[in-house]
């Protein structure tokens, strides 16, 4: 039997540039993942959604398949933001957002929906210093745009006008 290979995610670099064991891992220090509840119209950080266990994600069975969420859902973004650290000081770096939508239906465990290869990749152009907001509603465009220039306002000051083009409405 063939062993599988597995994904392994590093803090910091243990190889020391030497193109060793783990090189070609992302460092999920830089990257935080914030929540847009599109319907309680409410913007917050989730660290636990870089592993698939957010608030929003708990006693949730995901389908890649839209109609798995039913007709009567509730929508959210998972939006990628990479920070990082020029001269002039922190900036927003990156930042991309996925759809996940779950069932109202009331069950012990929800429907849902969500692709996981299309949140992987996001996460990948967020840290690669992609703005790929262009897909949001208007709306929830608003509400990340509220949060993250009020977040801490020299980080937006310093982040790059692609982001402040994107998230204008």
């Amino acid at each position: 039997m063939k062993e599988k290979m597995h994904f392994t995610i590093l803090s910091n670099d243990s190889t020391d540039g030497d193109g060793g064991y783990g090189v070609g891992t992302l460092d999920l220090n830089n990257v935080t993942s914030i929540i847009i509840d599109c319907e309680k119209e409410h913007v917050f950080i989730d660290l636990e959604a870089l592993h698939g266990r957010s608030k929003i994600e708990k006693k949730v069975r995901f389908s890649p398949d839209l109609a798995h969420a039913s007709n009567d859902y509730y929508r959210y973004w998972i939006v990628w933001v990479a920070i990082q650290v020029n001269q002039n000081g922190p900036y927003y770096a990156g930042c991309t957002a996925s759809e996940v939508r779950v069932s109202k239906e009331e069950r012990r465990i929800k429907l849902g929906y969500k692709s996981l290869p299309e949140q992987v990749n996001y996460l990948d152009k967020a840290l690669k210093g992609k703005f790929l907001l262009q897909h949001i509603d208007s709306h929830s465009k608003k509400l990340l745009y509220q949060f993250l220039s009020e977040f801490d306002e020299a980080y937006w000051k310093h982040s790059p006008e692609e982001l402040k083009h994107q998230l204008s409405v």
